[in-house]
C-alpha cells in the first residue's frame, strides 16, 4: 500500500480576503501580504523534495504554488498540475459576498445567525447544505456536490506516477482546509477558527485513508 506525505499550504492572503467576501470559485489577486505569505511557505519547504505539485486553477493558488516551486532548492517537480477539482467551494449566486451575510442568510431560517453557529451546533457540512438552499439560483455547493468534485482530486494525488512515500505539495483553500480537518481530523480541531494563510498543513494518504499529522502552522 503506497504512502503519500502532502504538505498542504493555504494560499496568501487576498483582496477579498481582506474585504471579508466569500471567494469560491471567483477569484482576487493576492495582496503584498499575500505574496509574502507564499514566500513564508517556499522557505519553509525550501528542503523538501517534491515529486508532484497540485493545486486548483485560481490564480490565487497558481501564484502562491509557483512562488514555493521557484524558490524550492530540493530539485524538485517545476510546475504544479492544476484541475478544477482543487477548487474551493462553489459559492453560487453567494460569490463575492460578504461572508457575514451570507451565512446570516443560510443559517437564520435555522434559528443560527453566523457560520461559527452553525459549525458549532451542526457541521461544515451543514453550512454547505443551507447555503445551497439559500442560493436564489441553488448553484452554489452543497456538501454532496462539494466532496464528489474535491474526492476526484484527492483521487488524482492518490493514483499519480510517484513513488511510495513521496512528497506532494498541494496548494489549497480555507473552507477546502476546514472540511478535510471535519472528514478527516478526527474532532481534534477548531473548526470555527479559519487556518491562516500560508499556513503548513500535513497530511498522510494511503490507498484508502487520510490521516492529519498537524494543522494549521505558521
Amino acid at each position: 500500500m503506497k504512502k503519500l506525505n502532502i504538505y498542504l499550504v493555504r494560499h496568501g492572503q487576498t483582496y477579498y480576503n481582506i474585504y471579508n467576501k466569500l471567494q469560491g470559485w471567483s477569484n482576487s489577486p493576492l495582496t503584498e501580504k499575500g505574496m509574502q505569505d507564499a514566500r513564508n511557505a517556499g522557505k519553509k519547504l525550501a528542503d523538501i523534495h517534491f515529486d508532484a505539485a497540485f493545486c486548483s486553477d485560481t490564480t490565487r493558488a497558481e501564484v502562491t504554488i509557483q512562488t514555493i516551486l521557484d524558490m524550492n532548492q530540493a530539485d524538485s517537480v517545476k510546475q504544479p498540475t492544476t484541475a478544477p477539482y482543487f477548487r474551493e467551494e462553489f459559492y453560487g449566486y453567494f460569490e463575492g459576498a460578504n461572508m457575514d451575510e451570507a451565512w446570516y442568510l443560510a443559517g437564520a431560517p435555522h434559528g443560527l445567525s453566523t457560520f461559527k453557529a452553525i459549525v458549532e451546533k451542526y457541521s461544515i457540512g451543514q453550512a454547505k447544505d443551507w447555503l445551497k438552499d439559500a442560493d436564489p439560483f441553488h448553484h452554489a455547493e452543497n456538501n454532496a456536490e462539494y466532496w464528489a468534485r474535491v474526492d476526484q482530486g484527492i483521487d488524482l494525488i492518490r493514483h499519480s506516477e510517484v513513488p511510495d512515500d513521496a512528497n506532494i505539495l498541494w496548494v489549497s483553500h480555507g473552507n477546502t482546509l476546514l472540511s478535510l480537518m471535519e472528514r478527516f481530523g478526527q474532532g481534534k480541531y477548531d473548526l470555527t477558527v479559519r487556518p491562516e494563510n500560508g499556513s503548513l498543513t500535513k497530511l498522510i494518504l494511503t490507498d484508502d485513508d487520510v490521516e492529519v499529522e498537524y494543522y494549521n502552522r505558521k
